[in-house]
């Protein structure tokens, strides 16, 4: 039977409509503007410049690490060492440039230390077959011991000869008045979209979350790969580490406890599977933003802060479900 044009061009709009209707990362989306069109009304304090201002900069740093954790798990695994691995750079970074060196050599040292402990992750995951919950959970305790005997467990707030440098890169608004950390974001997004929708790279992680059996009969180099993406997420973390430090003005050894968990939160609640197979850069951010927009709203609007968890916890689970309705439907 001949298909007219219209009948094509209606088939198209409804997979179209029915894709968007059931992708998770729509329906987040949805959530934050409702979220924040009540906020706008029920305060006054959400609307204002600085408050939004505030909410964009603590976005960016959950969202950067929330993108090298959906190459994780995407790949079925998973990295609780995220926020240790942050403070440790974050600290080898300041101690590096309080002995007297520079920017250059201090984000160089803690960059090199975010891959190093991402290639070790990996290693034990891919060619050792130890289970990516037991190597991070210890990298998590490790990398925090480390980041307190680099600095004898002590503030670090003077950062030598560039420390104006350092606070303007994580400080500054270079490009329209617009946070650089934002800015960071932005870039690091398109550039983990484009990595996860365009290379054979991000093919190959999809298809190892999808089937890894499967991916290693069809001649994907399934260990490489997958100590690689360690590497990302850690390095994710690093750079994080590095514009925090710039944006706080001072390192702690108990920067980014928690974070992990706020971490995988924004990527499920974005739309990535724990079992692997699906994440994408745009479902991390509207995840962490959904998150950074109920954190902020629970002061304004005068609910103790007790109760955070509740509410991410709430939305993971939601997420869950979301996955699980969608799922018995595909196989129905």
């Amino acid at each position: 039977m001949a298909v007219t044009l219209d009948q094509t061009i209606a088939q198209k709009q409804h997979t179209f409509l029915s894709r968007m209707l059931s992708s998770q990362t729509f329906w987040v989306v949805i959530a934050v503007i409702l979220a924040c069109l009540f906020l706008s009304f029920a305060t006054d304090a959400f609307a204002t410049q600085k408050n939004l201002y505030n909410i964009t900069r603590n976005i960016t740093f959950v969202a950067i690490v929330a993108l090298g954790m959906t190459f994780v798990i995407i790949t079925g695994g998973i990295d609780l060492s995220v926020g240790s691995v942050l403070c440790l750079c974050s600290m080898v970074l300041a101690v590096t440039m309080h002995a007297g060196y520079s920017i250059e050599v201090g984000i160089f040292a803690s960059i090199a230390t975010a891959l190093a402990i991402g290639a070790f992750n990996g290693a034990l995951i891919a060619y050792l077959g130890f289970p990516p919950f037991v190597v991070t959970l210890g990298m998590l305790s490790v990398a925090r011991s480390l980041a307190m005997v680099a600095s004898n467990n002590t503030v670090v707030f003077q950062f030598g000869p560039d420390h104006d440098k350092l606070l303007a890169l994580g400080g500054g608004a270079w490009v329209f008045g617009i946070a650089n950390p934002v800015l960071y974001m932005i870039i690091l997004a398109l550039i983990t979209g484009f990595i996860l929708r365009w290379t054979k790279f991000g093919r190959h992680i999809f298809a190892i979350g999808g089937n890894e059996h499967a991916a290693t009969l069809t001649g994907v180099p399934v260990r490489q790969i997958k100590v690689v993406v360690y590497m990302i997420s850690a390095l994710s973390a690093g750079l994080a580490g590095i514009i925090q430090t710039g944006w706080l003005g001072a390192v702690t050894t108990n920067l980014g406890t928690g974070m992990e968990l706020q971490v995988i939160a924004a990527t499920v609640i974005g739309g990535a599977n724990l079992a692997g197979g699906v994440g994408t850069a745009l479902g991390a951010m509207v995840g962490a933003a959904l998150i950074e927009v109920i954190r902020n709203s629970l002061g304004l609007l005068g609910i103790n802060a007790f109760w955070q968890g509740t509410f991410i916890g709430g939305a993971i689970i939601l997420a869950v479900l979301f996955d699980r309705i969608r799922n018995f439907r595909r196989s129905d």
